[in-house]
């Protein structure tokens, strides 16, 4: 259904079953796959593509220009992928040429209220981000992050799979995966051991967990020496060969 009052381009494709409520502006360019609501008064401007059964609340904007004095006008995408919830005054641009060109998000992800999610940043699946969580430009997030109201992730970050910040955090590095980070600048609190349970890690490997996070932080250790240990440590546990991964990665440098 799109009420009268709804205002749609003709050359955007809009999938079955399709709610739009009214006065809300559909751009040129806008896909939106079958069976997604989009609530009153929201913007969406192409080259947008969205998937299937998300949720866009009043006041969202999705797919305006970067945000981004180097922006030339150059042609960038936002692709959105399927079950994704934005809350109220969302706001997520496309991308630029110096970020490849598109924004892109990816299913079960859930934005709360005043969510900013900036140019090219690339947004993997089962994400929270609560109240006023905001990334600059060319941020990555992993799989199952949680990001706290406020939280604050500064360009070109990454923040990794099951960690999770505090209300009102600030990072300019790198947050490894299944860590809490907290405070302004973002600091370590252990490990995610409350949303890893949620998710069915077993003891072991909460335990397993815990022991790299010590070498990583708590042994006195070089960078370069921990990654060591904990490399050997993901032989015997798996899911520490994910930690192992992102710390080998080119990034910002990790919070210490």
């Amino acid at each position: 259904m799109i009420h009268p009052q709804a205002l749609v381009d003709a050359s955007a494709d809009i999938g079955r079953d399709v709610d739009i409520g009214p006065f809300t502006v559909i751009g040129p360019e806008v896909e939106i796959g079958d069976g997604t609501w989009v609530g009153p008064h929201v913007v969406i401007n192409g080259p947008t593509r969205i998937g299937r059964q998300n949720r866009i609340y009043q006041f969202a904007s999705l797919g305006e220009i970067a945000q981004d004095l180097k922006y030339a006008g150059e042609r960038a995408v936002l692709e959105i992928g399927d079950r994704n919830v934005f809350r109220e005054y969302c706001t997520v641009s496309r991308g630029t040429a110096g970020g490849g060109g598109a924004t892109r998000i990816g299913d079960d992800n859930f934005f709360m209220a005043y969510v900013h999610i900036a140019h090219d940043c690339q947004i993997a699946h089962h994400t929270v981000f609560a109240n006023c969580a905001s990334l600059a430009g060319h941020v990555r997030v992993e799989n199952y992050a949680v990001l706290g109201g406020f939280t604050g992730i500064h360009q070109f970050c990454r923040v990794g799979e099951h960690c999770m910040t505090g209300i009102g955090t600030v990072t300019f590095q790198d947050v490894p995966p299944y860590v809490v980070a907290a405070g302004n600048t973002a600091k370590p609190y252990g490990i995610n051991v409350t949303g890893l349970k949620r998710r069915g890690f077993s003891s072991a490997g909460i335990g397993a967990l815990k022991r790299a996070y010590k070498l990583l932080y708590k042994s006195g250790l070089r960078l370069e020496e921990a990654i060591v240990e904990i490399e050997g440590l993901a032989h015997e546990h798996p899911e520490v060969g994910l930690l192992a991964r992102f710390l080998r990665a080119e990034g910002r440098g990790i919070i210490r």
